[in-house]
């Protein structure tokens, strides 16, 4: 089922959606781990589970005469089979991550195909990361730039437009679409205004709905979903949520996603002794949010649950 008939029925119904986002296991490690994640979290029913996608990285290793090679590695592969592997134990849709990093338009249109043999028909359409080595993104030779033309490709396969255009009687996909949008702006975007016309040029090419970078204030969230629709974008706008755990969250998150973190909870999580009191800390904030957009009437709760599954379910539990 489409991620956008579940937001449907469940408006149609005056329900919340809960939904959840993991990360594929590493490389060498096997899927138990995986589903031991999951399991806790399966009693809530979850309208569908986000799979993340992970671009390859180039490292240099050195050569028996000193000269080095670049070797290219997927340190987090499978997101395909874990998806249908998901679908076949828990009997729940999945939502492959699509990134433009690391793939070309051709390995793309492959993905996809995998995807549509596998009778998975969501994606989450991302332009991803720079690669660990890289100070900017850069695209895989003829590979995609931006999301934005990820999405189309994605489009003309649900119209039935491959790349070897002379196809006879090709068959039509039939993917719902999913885009990320950014209630703080993307930390490349100049401004908001822009971030927000990019979104738009997204949405307008065909996106069903929208997943946000995680926030730990409601009121951006809001505010977030106020200019989407002063800006003509009125598609579903899904918040995404992310409990804290750690003290080290308190400078990570800040720096990698470009975030601001209330002062409020600064404060509790500084006062910590341990990490202990941080979960607790984080809980009771991650469940007021939960409890407020709810409230508030929002499609669904998109947690990003990697690595702490159990904070999670005591917030929907208490929820």
């Amino acid at each position: 089922m489409k991620v956008i008939d579940h937001i449907n029925r469940a408006k149609e119904k005056n329900e919340t959606l809960i939904s959840f986002e993991i990360l594929p296991p590493l490389k060498g490690k096997g899927i138990e781990g995986l589903y031991e994640h999951l399991d806790p979290l399966m009693e809530f029913k979850p309208a569908y589970i986000n799979v993340t996608y992970h671009r390859s990285e180039h490292e240099f290793k050195k050569n028996p005469d000193g000269s080095f090679k670049k070797v290219t590695i997927r340190k987090r592969p499978g997101t395909e089979s874990i998806c249908a592997a998901i679908m076949n134990k828990y009997n729940v849709d999945t939502v492959p991550h699509l990134i433009c990093g690391g793939f070309s338009v051709t390995e793309t249109e492959d993905a996809l195909i995998n995807l549509n043999y596998l009778g998975i028909d969501n994606v989450l359409v991302l332009r991803g990361d720079a690669a660990k080595n890289e100070t900017a993104f850069i695209p895989q030779p003829d590979g995609h730039f931006y999301a934005v033309d990820l999405l189309k490709q994605v489009i003309n396969l649900n119209n039935g437009v491959y790349l070897e255009e002379e196809l006879l009687n090709s068959r039509k996909t039939s993917f719902c679409i999913g885009v990320a949008g950014y209630p703080e702006k993307h930390f490349e975007a100049p401004n908001m205004q822009t971030d927000l016309a990019y979104l738009k040029a997204k949405v307008d090419a065909g996106a069903d709905y929208i997943v946000t970078q995680m926030f730990f204030d409601n009121a951006k969230y809001y505010a977030f979903v106020e200019a989407c629709r002063a800006n003509g974008i009125n598609v579903p706008i899904v918040p995404g949520l992310k409990p804290i755990y750690n003290k080290k969250q308190l400078t990570m998150l800040p720096k990698i996603f470009s975030i601001d973190l209330p002062q409020e909870l600064s404060k509790e999580i500084e006062a910590c002794k341990n990490n202990a009191e941080v979960e607790k800390v984080g809980e009771d904030w991650l469940l007021a949010q939960s409890r407020d957009l709810k409230k508030n009437g929002v499609p669904g709760l998109h947690y990003y649950t990697l690595g702490k599954p159990g904070i999670v379910a005591n917030v929907i539990r208490r929820l």
